[in-house]
Formats: structure tokens, C-alpha cells, sequence
């Protein structure tokens, strides 16, 4: 275990170096093995200065999740250019490091299995999984707009339904066992089961796939 240098620095930065380090205590021990000693441990302070920015233990552990959908979502929200290259971007970037990787699902499995049962993380889950939903039905929407196709608000919702689940499964192969797959070979799966739902094609150009 390596203890983190825990330096003088705003109250948003040490927030932040606190729920880093209890990310890392979560990938390393779990959420029953990352304690507030652990936590400190690892961030190279005492257990009272977490207290004194976090309340309780459950409270980092929301923080930290929030931490953990906010980067499995955050830069494919943010892609930029026409349409098919915001489409296409999407998806490429939630089949590919480092959003798909060992330590993402490690994070991702142990919170899961306790939002079933804990209302406060059940609320985060479903606050990350609308937020990225309604991302990927906005670039379907204009992706389809372009393309002159049907982009009702209706179909664009379940089309964003439908492959949110494919990502989602292909995500978890790729987590699971990448590599057992070709470079690019799920976002080449990804991009031509999609085509087929859309019922257009998706430009590949600078693809490697």
C-alpha cells in the first residue's frame, strides 16, 4: 500500500485527494475493506481530518460514486464536431481505455452490488445512467435529423435504450477479458450492430477498424 502526499491545498483539492484515495482503497480492498483508517492510511492523514470533510463514511462512498459515473460518462458527453462524428466518437470512447479497463469495473461492480440496497446509491446510479442516456439520445436525434430518417422523440428514446445495452454489454467483455480481442475489434462490433439498428452507416475514417 502506498500512502498518498497529502499537501496544503484548497477544500475542493483535499475533497478530491480524499475520494482518490478511497477509490483506491475501494479497488484494493472493496467497499467492506476501505475504512476510514484505510482511507487515511492511504491518503497519508488521520482519520479525523476525513471526518472533518466528509460526515460518515457512507457519505465519501457517495461522493466517491458519483466520482466513479462522472468518469465512465463524462468525456463521451463531451464530444464535439457534426453529428456523425459525435455518434461515432461515443462510442468509440466507451469501448477504449480509459474508460473501459480492469480498474473501471472493479469500481463499477462494488458499488452496483450495494445500490440495490442502498437508496443513496441507488439515486446516483440512476441520476448517471438518465444523464448518459439522454446524452446518447440527443447525438441519435441528430444524427438521424441529419440523415433525413425517422428521429422522433419516441424512437430516438428507445434507440438510446437499445444501445446503451450494447455498450453496456460490450463494456463489460471488454472489462472482463480484453484480451481476448483484436485492437478495436468490440468498437467494430459496436459500430456495425449499431449501423444496423439505425439503419444508416457510420463513417469509420481514421478508424482503425
Amino acid at each position: 500500500m502506498t500512502r498518498r502526499t497529502f499537501h496544503r491545498a484548497p477544500e475542493a483539492e483535499r475533497r478530491h485527494d480524499l475520494i482518490e484515495a478511497t477509490l483506491d482503497c475501494i479497488a484494493e480492498f472493496g467497499l467492506e475493506g476501505a475504512t476510514v483508517r484505510q482511507i487515511a492510511v492511504k491518503a497519508g492523514v488521520t482519520a479525523g481530518l476525513i471526518r472533518h470533510y466528509f460526515q460518515t463514511k457512507e457519505h465519501i462512498l457517495q461522493e466517491a460514486y458519483r466520482v466513479v459515473i462522472a468518469r465512465l460518462t463524462e468525456k463521451a458527453e463531451r464530444v464535439t464536431g457534426d453529428p456523425q462524428t459525435r455518434l461515432r466518437d461515443f462510442i468509440v470512447i466507451n469501448l477504449t481505455e480509459p474508460v473501459t479497463n480492469s480498474r473501471s469495473l472493479s469500481l463499477w461492480a462494488a458499488f452496483i452490488s450495494r445500490a440495490s440496497v442502498d437508496p443513496a446509491l441507488a439515486a446516483i446510479h440512476r441520476e448517471g445512467y438518465l444523464g448518459f442516456r439522454d446524452a446518447l439520445e440527443g447525438l441519435l436525434h441528430d444524427f438521424l435529423s441529419e440523415r433525413g430518417a425517422d428521429a422522433s422523440k419516441e424512437r430516438c428514446r428507445h434507440l438510446a435504450i437499445a444501445v446503451n445495452g450494447l455498450l453496456d454489454g460490450l463494456w463489460l467483455e471488454g472489462c472482463l477479458a480484453g484480451e481476448l480481442f483484436e485492437k478495436d475489434e468490440l468498437v467494430d462490433i459496436a459500430l456495425t450492430s449499431i449501423e444496423a439498428l439505425l439503419g444508416q452507416t457510420i463513417d469509420r475514417t481514421g478508424l482503425s477498424v
